[in-house]
């Protein structure tokens, strides 16, 4: 009886403990890129990395955790997803950070085969096999070793662009702005689609 009433009691008390250790103490930020590149087939375009973390002061318990690293290009359809090895979802084509091909969309750059799920198609600080997208901060390397199988699908107005940032053996250099999430200039940058419309 007794052990049943402290029950009863102590249950607001480990439901707030439980809320606080779930979501106390962290600092949410948006991280975003924009720079200019050519896609696959040569045509100047707008690349876009984005993705959001959470971070815990270094006293907390939990370690900072971001969501995958979004890549899109300027009048493309094709959304890229990178992952690190914190997500299940990762693939199993290689460490750190990376994004696999995908059989029968994509070719490998530098012998023209077919890519696979085994195929790292694209890498963000490739030669740390243990980095994480948690960890990335002000600068990283992209590393785009695939190109498109097909760069458009369909015909007329039901085309579908799916060309991607141009493959090149010596990684693309990215500078990243990072802003508390919800702030003004957290906002991503927009592509200029009049650009596509144009073509």
């Amino acid at each position: 009886m007794i052990f049943s009433a402290l029950s009863r009691a102590y249950k607001p008390v480990i439901a707030s403990l439980m809320l606080l250790f779930t979501s106390g103490c962290a600092s949410y930020y948006s991280h975003f890129a924009m720079f200019p590149a050519e896609n696959s087939s040569g045509e100047p375009r707008q690349v876009r990395l984005s993705w959001q973390s959470a971070e815990y002061p270094d006293w907390w318990l939990a370690g900072d955790k971001a969501t995958s690293v979004k890549l899109e290009t300027q009048c493309s359809d094709r959304i890229w997803r990178l992952r690190d090895g914190d997500d299940a979802s990762a693939g199993e084509c290689a460490t750190g950070i990376r994004a696999c091909g995908g059989q029968g969309r994509d070719h490998v750059a530098t012998t023209g085969k077919s890519a696979t799920e085994s195929t790292r198609c694209m890498a963000i600080n490739p030669a740390d096999p243990d980095a994480r997208i948690a960890d990335v901060d002000g600068k990283l390397e992209l590393l785009v070793s695939c190109t498109p199988a097909v760069v458009t699908e369909g015909q007329g107005d039901d085309a579908v662009n799916l060309d991607y940032l141009r493959a090149s053996s010596v990684p693309y250099t990215v500078h990243v702005r990072k802003a508390p999430r919800g702030a003004m200039h957290a906002r991503l940058p927009e592509f200029d689609e009049s650009v596509c419309d144009a073509e």
